[in-house]
């Protein structure tokens, strides 16, 4: 294909990780040779790897190489051109439906509706991710990320890094066992990274598992990395 740039992975997560004693080093997502064609331009191929409970991924890469991309191909939201997901050794694609139950992907352009406040945006998130939450759980997960006092604003009032919070929120209702996390640090202050960073560490501590990007180092343990 003219003007396409090759690149081939293959990513041992468990050559980056330190020996941890986990019983559930079970793969849950694996990657194979996966190519990623944008126009005439392949962003990267010949990607592999997989990951277990208690892992986590951090994709790094200068913007347009491709992270975002990759991570919506993880996500089941868009196909590979070559190469195939599985999760628990079966194709996601053969059940997407199924594969969604056990995700939650969120995007770095996912947006709020500004009219509405940040607690119905809230409870409509969990809504549509088939959730029968508590008035006071939503509270709770709002609180949690410092936005007591501003669950009644319309979201249209609130800073960009309150927005985010809003956003996160969710991740402390979804019962998810993959987290799919795109920029998840942006425009927020240094203590809500430092919120989440140990929230994401609670949840692959737990056997959960987490694939993100950031342009930062984020000091969470058992993690691999993928220079894209």
């Amino acid at each position: 294909m003219a003007g396409m740039a090759h690149s081939s992975h293959f990513i041992d997560v468990n050559s980056y990780l330190a020996p941890f004693n986990l019983s559930l080093h079970t793969t849950l997502l694996r990657a194979d040779t996966l190519t990623c064609v944008r126009g005439d331009r392949a962003l990267f191929s010949g990607l592999s790897f997989d990951l277990a409970a208690g892992q986590w991924l951090h994709i790094r890469g200068e913007n347009g190489v491709g992270k975002t991309s990759l991570l919506r191909l993880l996500a089941g939201l868009s196909k590979p051109a070559e190469g195939t997901i599985f999760w628990r050794e079966i194709s996601i694609q053969d059940d997407l439906s199924e594969y969604h139950r056990h995700l939650l992907f969120l995007g770095h352009r996912d947006s709020l509706k500004e009219d509405l406040t940040a607690l119905e945006n809230l409870e409509i998130a969990t809504a549509l991710d088939g959730l029968l939450i508590s008035h006071d759980e939503a509270l709770h997960a709002l609180h949690r990320f410092g936005l007591r006092g501003r669950e009644d604003l319309p979201v249209n009032y609130l800073s960009a890094g309150q927005k985010r919070r809003v956003l996160l929120a969710r991740l402390l209702l979804r019962k998810a066992k993959l987290w799919i996390l795109d920029e998840p640090f942006n425009a927020l202050d240094a203590h809500a990274v430092e919120m989440l960073s140990e929230l994401i560490s609670e949840h692959i501590t737990s056997g959960g598992a987490a694939i993100l990007t950031s342009h930062q180092e984020i000091p969470i343990a058992n993690g691999g990395v993928i220079q894209l």
